[in-house]
């Protein structure tokens, strides 16, 4: 009877450890497909394809489900190895946010764009 019940703890608690490695798969697989989002939105805005003009704030669809991808612009003042203040100089904020169990997550990604207009 003792053999029977440790060996039933032993199982519970094995299966206490695979919920957790499949829980920690998918929230990693969760921060992977945010990356990706993160990554399309940089090349699209690299490409001039997406305004940079005025905040965006959409959910991103079919292919990033749950996902609502925030983007802002600020000027930076920064000036060239003459002194001259360079402009046209951003820095492009994006932000993915999403829930995972219950839990907000989100990931950030910021860059720099020159744009002439």
């Amino acid at each position: 009877m003792i053999g029977v019940f440790i060996f039933a703890l032993g199982v519970i608690a094995l299966g206490e450890c695979v919920n957790n490695c499949i829980t920690a798969e998918s929230v990693r697989q969760e921060t992977e497909r945010a990356r990706l989002a993160l990554d399309n939105r940089m090349a699209e805005i690299e490409a001039g394809s997406i305004a940079t003009s005025k905040p965006l704030s959409d959910p991103l669809g079919d292919s990033f489900p749950g996902m609502t991808m925030r983007q802002v612009r600020h000027p930076v003042t920064a000036k060239n190895e003459k002194g001259d203040i360079i402009q046209g100089l951003y820095q492009v904020d994006l932000e993915v946010d999403w829930t995972t169990e219950n839990q907000p997550q989100a990931r950030k990604l910021s860059f720099y764009v020159l744009r002439t207009q």
